[in-house]
């Protein structure tokens, strides 16, 4: 139920970030950008239509071309992005009026790609999908099994060019950089608080090794059976992965008992099980 519940508030609040964005940074700014709200600045420009309202009608749009091309789940997950990124966007619109913050364009660049980067990863983190735009690469990927990354690229890139018949170039080239720093920040945030760092450890005294990080950091480790590539020698390879601010403590550890010891470090992007994504349970 709590589960549920964060990922209702996730994706909501994700949602209304978004808008929230694109009010106070880019459109003051008058910044291009990709996806289903570049579509909309086009259409807004060559037609006069209402942003908010092309969304609305794009994404409910692509919302039965998934249903209908991708299944009834998919569509789902679709559903609440659908409706609720059209009316934050006349929600803020209307409660901020003509309220600027700043028209610097370095400035909104950064602010946008920040604030896009950070809401579309709290939708993704709730395992939903933003719809709109993100959709055809999904629907193509399916029946042509071309790469939803190319295919989503190629669609940001076109959807940026529409844009240049109305924008100087300038904006086109901070229009680029925008999107180079959303796709960073929704890395990062898709990785956050899931990176940890794996140890390995290779040395004659591995069972020594082995108890102290059991008894010193309460980690789990495995012993894995090795041979030396030069004598083969058999030896034990002692395997841990630890919070990364545990690392420190761990390698201090390692060398007060074997200070000859091969020692690998590796940071590992997510770790799922014991000790990490499920409480420990000692016997």
């Amino acid at each position: 139920m709590k589960k549920r519940a964060f990922a209702a508030v996730s994706v909501i609040g994700g949602n209304f970030l978004y808008a929230l964005t694109v009010k106070l940074f880019l459109l003051p700014a008058g910044l291009v950008t990709g996806g289903t709200t570049g579509l909309a600045l086009t259409a807004n420009f060559l037609m006069g239509i209402s942003i908010s309202a092309f969304v609305l009608v794009f994404n409910i749009l692509m919302l039965i071309l998934g249903w209908l091309a991708l299944g009834r789940n998919f569509a789902f997950t679709t559903l609440a992005s659908t409706f609720l990124y059209p009316l934050a966007l006349e929600f803020w619109g209307r409660l901020l009026s003509d309220f600027v913050l700043t028209e610097d364009l370095f400035l909104c660049t950064v602010f946008t790609g920040i604030g896009i980067g950070i809401s579309l990863g709290m939708v993704i983190r709730a395992g939903a999908s933003t719809g709109g735009m993100d959709i055809p690469p999904l629907v193509i990927n399916r029946f042509f099994h071309l790469p939803v990354s190319v295919s989503m690229y190629a669609f940001d890139v076109c959807i940026l060019l529409s844009q240049a018949i109305f924008q100087p170039p300038e904006k086109l080239l901070y229009g680029i950089v925008l999107v180079m720093i959303y796709t960073l920040v929704l890395d990062k945030m898709l990785l956050m608080g899931t990176t940890r760092t794996e140890i390995k450890v290779v040395s004659q005294k591995s069972e020594e090794i082995c108890k102290a990080i059991l008894k010193q950091m309460d980690r789990g480790v495995t012993l894995i059976e090795g041979e030396s590539g030069y004598l083969h020698h058999k030896t034990q390879v002692v395997l841990s992965v630890v919070s990364n601010r545990e690392l420190p403590r761990a390698e201090k550890i390692i060398r007060e008992i074997d200070p000859e010891s091969f020692l690998v470090v590796s940071r590992v992007s997510e770790v799922k099980g014991r000790g990490f994504s499920l409480k420990k349970h000692y016997r």
